[in-house]
This record gives structure tokens, C-alpha cells and sequence, in this order.
């Protein structure tokens, strides 16, 4: 890890509301933590090296809490089905190839150099059910210095045969083995347990999953209450659980000691969202997945006001991009349809809030990441937003808002993680 400072206009959050910003400001990294950010440099600090990015915007690296790498493949496509259609039509056959390691490592290859080469720092990500290749996108993924937590799907029922593990004994040993490969492997990239959704999981898997949960101390990532079809199918198969979420929890793998991620959350009930906060349960919202496949519109803002902890994710292929600041730009954009069109007391999300769900919301998942305050882990993004020119002039806040909404890579300049600079 490197000491550095790093000079340019700041702007980190340090609440929902609050943005922090400072033109020609020092951002002070130490053993790959931020010191402190000062508008003089003080004396102790001045033999550090120094990057001067001047006139450039210095943000958090940005967090992806659900992506899907498989199915990067096939992003942009099959935009006219819903959920349940759109698993059984094109993510299962696609994933089914992972297979395949020489077609594994084609695709893998192309995902883990657009994450690197974009604005994500930290991202959790979704495998295939499919070991090698799973141990192989772990193996890319490490490569790019970005922190990432990958998951080996977990499938025992309500698929294609050719994507469905035998048993629920073989999906847990599977799985066994592949934790155990991954064991001291890497230094980056780390296994999270991944149940595809409730309907893809038998109870004998769930209990499995459990066992290995409490066995080796992982975090846990699936889907909730994504989909009225799905929420239907989940009744049927669980009719004794309070709730979507109670489906996860009564095998011990809902929050509380461990790590959670459920993405989606876009129905979650008043019984579902006690859960969820009682258990300190992440919800990953993918505004653009939800619309590209007519799920609906999370109530966001009714979870900022519950204090429950939320975070961004593009949610690939669901998702049509990668991209944190498109999903920052649709998480506004869907909020205010939902305020005009169907609750006029979730009012939209400002540009503040959702770059805190892409920052410091989001890398609360890693611990103390997402800000510039002191202590935490040095992810650091450069963005050059005068490469947009444009003739006004405007603050810092207002040049963040504009780069969520026009960023692409070529705005990137220079990217950190923990104080290791990858791009």
C-alpha cells in the first residue's frame, strides 16, 4: 500500500444528504487509508508523493453491489421479457456454456477488463453454478486490484436440467470444494455464498448452505422480492414463511453475524422490511434492471427514511451497463416516476443521495469504505468532466451531478483501491 497525497477538487459524502466539497484541496493517504483532507498541507505530509489533479474531480471509487458476470455476454438483449422469461430464455442457456472453460475465459477475460478499465472499485458478483469457472473469474477478477466478493451459484430445483445440480448433498459439496480452493488464494477477491433466489434452492440446500455459512464465516448474496410472479411462486413453495425474506432467515442466511446482500427489494412488505433492518441486511437496488425487466420501482426513499442500508447495483444483464454512474442517473430518474406516477410521499432521490447509495452506502459492505473522513480505506476516482466542455461555471456539487449523468470511461483518469492505484 502507498502514502500519497492527492490534490483536486474533493467531494465525498458524509451522510445521505451531506456533500462534502473542496476546490484545490489535499487528500492525504497513509498505508492505504485516508489520513484527512486539508486545504493546506500540513508540514509532516510534504515529502509524500504528490499527484496533482488539479481542476479534476476527486471522488470515493464507487461500489457495485450486484452484477452478474455471466451474463455480461448477453447485455442489451431480451429487454422484452420479464423476469421468469427472461431467466429460462436467455440467462440459463447463456450460463450454461460457463461450462466451457475456453468460452469462460473468453467472456470472463472481456468483463474483468471493462470493470477495471470503468469507475467500479469494489464490486460483488455473480458466478455460475460451475466451479473451474467460477475459480477462474476469481482468478481474473484478482488480477485487476479491484475488491471484489464472487459467488459459485447454488441451484438444486425449478431449472433447465442441463443447469441444475443433482442434489442439494452436490450443490454443498460443490461448493465445499470450492471454498476450499479459495482458501489463502487471494488477496483481493473473496468467495461469498450465493443462493440463486428461493425458487432455484430446496430447503436441503438452504440448511447446507447454512452449515457452510456458520462453518467457514461467509457473507451471503442472493435476490428478494424482485418480481410479482416471483413473489406468487415463493408463497407457493413457502406458504408457512412470514415473508420472502423469512425464506433465507430461518436458515441462517439473513443478516445478523453474517454479511447479506439481497438485491432488488422492490416488494418488500412492511413484515419483509422489519426483517431487513433488524438483521442489518444490504439491499442492493438495481433501478435499471428493474425497469428494463417491468419488475417495477423500489421505494427507495421510504428505506432511507426506515435507516435501512442501501447500496447500488447495475445488476448486469439485467442492467444494460456496468456503469455506477448510469446506475446512480436511473436510480433519480426512477424515483421520480415513482413519486409522480404512484406514492407522492417518496420523493425522488437527489444527486446527493445516490451517489452515497453508490459510495459510502454501498461500501459499508467492505467496512469503513465509500468516504475521504479519516480511517477509511483509500479507494480513490479521478474523473476529468472537462473532457464534456461546456462554457458555465459551476461547483463542485454541480460538476458531480452533471458526471452522473454523462460519465463514461473516458472521463476516468486514475483509479485507487486501499491506497493501490489499478488504473
Amino acid at each position: 500500500m502507498d502514502s500519497f497525497v492527492v490534490l483536486g477538487d474533493i467531494c465525498y459524502s458524509k451522510d445521505p444528504q451531506d456533500l462534502y466539497t473542496g476546490q484545490d484541496q489535499y487528500l492525504v493517504c497513509v498505508d492505504g487509508k485516508v489520513e484527512g483532507v486539508y486545504a493546506q498541507l500540513p508540514e509532516q505530509y510534504r515529502t509524500l508523493k504528490l499527484y496533482d489533479y488539479r481542476g479534476k474531480l476527486v471522488i470515493p471509487g464507487l461500489i457495485d453491489l450486484h452484477i452478474h458476470a455471466p451474463q455480461y455476454a448477453f447485455r442489451g438483449t431480451g429487454m422484452d421479457l420479464e423476469l421468469l422469461d427472461w431467466l429460462n430464455q436467455r440467462t440459463f442457456p447463456e450460463e450454461s456454456r460457463y461450462e466451457n472453460l475456453e468460452y469462460a475465459r473468453r467472456a470472463y477475460e472481456i468483463f474483468a477488463e471493462e470493470l477495471k478499465n470503468g469507475a467500479t472499485t469494489r464490486a460483488c458478483v455473480f458466478g455460475t453454478l460451475h466451479v473451474p469457472a467460477t475459480e477462474l473469474l476469481m482468478d481474473l477478477l484478482e488480477e485487476t486490484g479491484l475488491k471484489t466478493f464472487v459467488g459459485k451459484v447454488n441451484m438444486d430445483r425449478n431449472c433447465p436440467t442441463y443447469l441444475t445440480e443433482k442434489s442439494a448433498e452436490e450443490s454443498a459439496e460443490n461448493t465445499r470444494r470450492w471454498i476450499e480452493d479459495c482458501r489463502g488464494k487471494y488477496h483481493n477477491t473473496q468467495p461469498i455464498l450465493t443462493p440463486r433466489f428461493t425458487p432455484s434452492c430446496t430447503d436441503g440446500l438452504m440448511f447446507r448452505l447454512g452449515e457452510l455459512q456458520r462453518e467457514y464465516n461467509l457473507p451471503v448474496q442472493s435476490h428478494l422480492s424482485e418480481n410479482l410472479s416471483e413473489i406468487a411462486w415463493v408463497r407457493e413453495l413457502c406458504p408457512e414463511s412470514s415473508c420472502y425474506g423469512d425464506c433465507y432467515d430461518q436458515f441462517g442466511l439473513f443478516g445478523g453475524a453474517v454479511p447479506t446482500i439481497m438485491a432488488h427489494c422492490v416488494y418488500s412488505d412492511e413484515t419483509e422490511r422489519k426483517l431487513l433492518k433488524e438483521r442489518g441486511v444490504f439491499i442492493a437496488h438495481c433501478p435499471e434492471s428493474n425497469a428494463n425487466l417491468s419488475s417495477g420501482i423500489a421505494p427507495i426513499r421510504q428505506y432511507l427514511q426506515e435507516g435501512q442500508r442501501i447500496g447500488l447495483g447495475s445488476d448486469v444483464a439485467g442492467g444494460s451497463d456496468e456503469s455506477m454512474f448510469r446506475a446512480m442517473a436511473e436510480a433519480i430518474k426512477v424515483s421520480k416516476l415513482r413519486w409522480r406516477l404512484m406514492d407522492q410521499k417518496d420523493t425522488p432521490l437527489s444527486a446527493a443521495e445516490a451517489f452515497y447509495m453508490a459510495t459510502r452506502g454501498g461500501g459499508a459492505f467492505w467496512g469503513w469504505v465509500g468516504s475521504f473522513e479519516a480511517g477509511y480505506e483509500a479507494d480513490i476516482l479521478v474523473v476529468d468532466d472537462a473532457l464534456s466542455a461546456h462554457p458555465q461555471e459551476l461547483s463542485i456539487a454541480e460538476r458531480l451531478e452533471r458526471m452522473i449523468y454523462l460519465a463514461e470511461k473516458r472521463h476516468i483518469l486514475h483509479k485507487a483501491v486501499a491506497g493501490n492505484w489499478v488504473k
